[in-house]
């Protein structure tokens, strides 16, 4: 890592506050569009964070520079915003849903709201926090990305935000998701299904909708996996659940574990409220898995016509979905086919394109 001023051939600074933070959806969201939008700008993109990056291959290959003394928000809040203002007020990019409040020169990506429409799933910490730096954050933003048309028209109708001065930038697929065959697993004739007990995810359903097939269905399994260990879990009972044979809570499991869960599963099934835009179904498709969705928020709009969808709040629809797909060989190939050509509908390259052409009319 280069650790330097930067050069006043700059014009675009990316606040790389994510170098330092472990990895989920916003923080890959946020590496993949910084690696390519470094290879269309080349010189002319600088990105800066913290002293404390933990992605360090990533941070070399954006040639990431150390500036500042502190650590997270304060960081961002105090440092960078001091060391833009040295550097002639830069445009800044802020890829995940966080700026400095009093930086003006500013693009954000804000991926969705979920904190306003479910907040019983964040901390009161997280929802003042959040609640105090969003509108200060648009008020000052010259643009704002968002991941879905479903997430765009959400912040532009929540906030008031000018939908004119927004555009959608989709995630996409890792490359790594594809499909790895393995004979003993896909004997095991399972569901699967990744979530959490978050409210938004709605999980209760596809269980439910499990137990339910399980009556005309008696072989099959499920298989779940994604951390069950927050304190919401506490509220839920679980116990009719966890003591069923058939149904195996996985915990956390390894990208390429999760890639062969996706791809010898009979179905993957989805029943969320609120997605900006559900990564996992995608996943899943790259994987060859049919996709059992709910039809809320982004997922219609991500899935078009390459799943199943089902109203959210309907366990017998999710119930019939599953049989479909176990009763029809044909019909489960053809999802197959109709989710391999829906993953082609994304990358992180036109999702870039999209973000520079945008940048570009602002300089």
């Amino acid at each position: 890592m280069n650790i330097n001023t930067l050069n006043n051939n700059y014009y675009i600074v990316v606040n790389a506050r994510f170098l330092t933070q472990k990895l989920t959806g916003v923080q890959r969201f946020a590496i993949e569009m910084s690696l390519q939008l470094k290879k269309l700008y080349g010189d002319s993109i600088a990105f800066v964070s913290p002293q404390n990056v933990i992605h360090t291959d990533i941070a070399d290959k954006l040639k990431a520079k150390v500036i500042g003394k502190r650590k997270g928000h304060a960081w961002e809040q105090i440092d960078l915003p001091n060391y833009l203002r040295s550097q002639g007020k830069p445009l800044l990019l802020c890829l995940g849903n966080t700026a400095p409040l009093l930086y003006k020169n500013l693009v954000v990506t804000l991926h969705d709201i979920t904190f306003k429409r479910f907040p019983n799933t964040f901390s009161w910490k997280f929802r003042l926090a959040y609640g105090l730096m969003i509108p200060v954050i648009l008020k000052h933003a010259r643009f704002v990305f968002s991941v879905s048309k479903f997430s765009v028209d959400e912040i532009s109708d929540y906030y008031g935000y000018p939908k004119e001065r927004m555009d959608v930038v989709y995630n996409a697929v890792d490359t790594a998701f594809k499909p790895i065959l393995d004979e003993k697993l896909r004997s095991d004739n399972y569901l699967f299904a990744v979530s959490s007990v978050k409210e938004n995810k709605n999980f209760i359903v596809a269980l439910e909708a499990f137990l339910k097939a399980q009556d005309c269905l008696p072989n099959i399994k499920m298989y779940i996996v994604g951390d069950l260990s927050s304190s919401s879990f506490k509220t839920l009972d679980f116990s009719k659940y966890a003591n069923n044979p058939n149904i195996k809570f996985l915990g956390r499991v390894s990208d390429r574990d999760l890639i062969r869960y996706y791809s010898n599963a009979q179905a993957f099934i989805f029943p969320s409220l609120y997605e900006g835009f559900g990564i996992p179904v995608l996943e899943a498709e790259a994987c060859g898995c049919p996709v059992i969705s709910s039809n809320s928020s982004s997922l219609p709009e991500v899935l078009d016509d390459s799943a199943i969808l089902c109203n959210p709040l309907s366990v017998d629809e999710f119930k019939h979905a599953i049989v479909s797909i176990y009763n029809s060989l044909q019909f489960a190939k053809s999802l197959v086919s109709k989710g391999y050509a829906n993953v082609l509908r994304f990358s992180w390259q036109q999702s870039a394109e999209v973000m520079k052409k945008r940048m570009d009319e602002l300089l």
